[in-house]
C-alpha cells in the first residue's frame, strides 16, 4: 500500500523511458516482462549456500527487478500513445498474478527456506489478496489497493534475495530456526518474506473484502439490481 501510493510520481520519473519506447506495443513489453520474471524466479529456486548461488540470487534479483520496471512501463506506454484496451489491462493482470505465484513458490522451494507446501500456501493467500482487488472493480467498478500491494510485496523480495546474497558472501546463510511447527525452516531474509507475504495475502484479502462488502452494499441501496418477481404458473 505505501508504494501504491507513490504511483503518480513513478509515473512522471518514467516520461522520457516511456517516449523512447513509444515505438514498441504496450503488450509487447508485457509479454517480454514474463520470461525475464520467471528466468529470475528459476535463478532463486537453483541458487545454491556458497559464492555462486550468492551470485545467482543476484542474478534472480536483478531479472525480478527488470520484470517489475517492464510491468510498471506497459501502462504508461499505453496511455501516452492511445493505445489502451481491455486485453492489456486483463493480459497485464493475469501475467502478475503468474509472476506473484512463481516468485513466492521459488523462493519457498529454494534451498534457503525448502518448503514448497509453505510457498503454495503463501502463493495461495497472496491471489486471494490480489482477487479481491480486481473483483471488487469487476463488481463495483473502482480498483482497490488497500493492504499488502503488490509493488510492496516485490521490492521487500528484491531486497531480502539481495541481503541473502550478501549474507552469502559474508559466509552466514541463518540466524537460527523458527519456532514449532517451523523449525525446520532457517530463519534468513528470503524465509521472513515467504511468512510475511503469507500474513500480508491474508490481511489484504481480509480488508479488502470488507471495504468491497461497505462499497457494494452501498451501490446496490442507491442503485438496485432489477428484481425477476415472475412466477411461473
Amino acid at each position: 500500500m505505501a508504494l501504491e501510493k507513490l504511483r503518480n510520481y513513478w509515473e512522471q520519473a518514467l516520461v522520457p523511458i516511456v517516449k523512447s519506447l513509444s515505438k514498441f506495443s504496450p503488450a509487447t513489453i508485457t509479454w517480454v516482462a514474463l520470461p525475464i520474471g520467471i528466468l529470475g524466479g528459476l535463478a532463486i529456486f537453483t541458487a545454491s549456500e556458497d559464492s555462486l548461488g550468492a551470485s545467482m540470487l543476484f542474478g534472480g534479483g536483478l531479472l525480478i527487478a527488470i520484470a517489475m520496471i517492464l510491468d510498471g512501463l506497459d501502462g504508461p506506454v499505453a496511455r501516452a500513445t492511445g493505445r489502451v484496451t481491455r486485453w492489456g489491462d486483463y493480459l497485464d493482470h493475469t501475467f502478475d498474478r503468474l509472476l506473484d505465484a512463481a516468485w513466492i513458490i521459488c523462493i519457498a522451494g529454494s534451498v534457503f527456506v525448502d518448503d514448497l507446501i509453505l510457498g503454495l500456501s503463501a502463493a495461495w493467500l497472496t491471489l486471494l489478496g490480489s482477487y479481491m482487488g480486481t473483483q471488487a472493480q469487476a463488481v463495483a467498478g473502482t480498483r482497490n489497493y488497500r493492504g499488502f500491494s503488490r509493488a510492496d510485496r516485490t521490492i521487500l523480495s528484491i531486497v531480502a534475495i539481495f541481503a541473502m546474497g550478501f549474507m552469502l558472501y559474508m559466509g552466514e546463510s541463518s540466524w537460527g530456526t523458527f519456532p514449532a511447527p517451523f523449525d525446520h525452516i532457517s530463519i534468513n531474509p528470503l524465509s521472513l518474506v515467504v511468512f510475511i507475504s503469507a500474513i500480508g495475502g491474508l490481511w489484504t484479502f481480509l480488508i479488502r473484502f470488507i471495504q468491497a462488502r461497505e462499497k457494494i452494499q452501498q451501490i446496490d441501496r442507491e442503485n438496485p439490481l432489477p428484481q425477476n418477481n415472475s412466477q411461473e404458473e
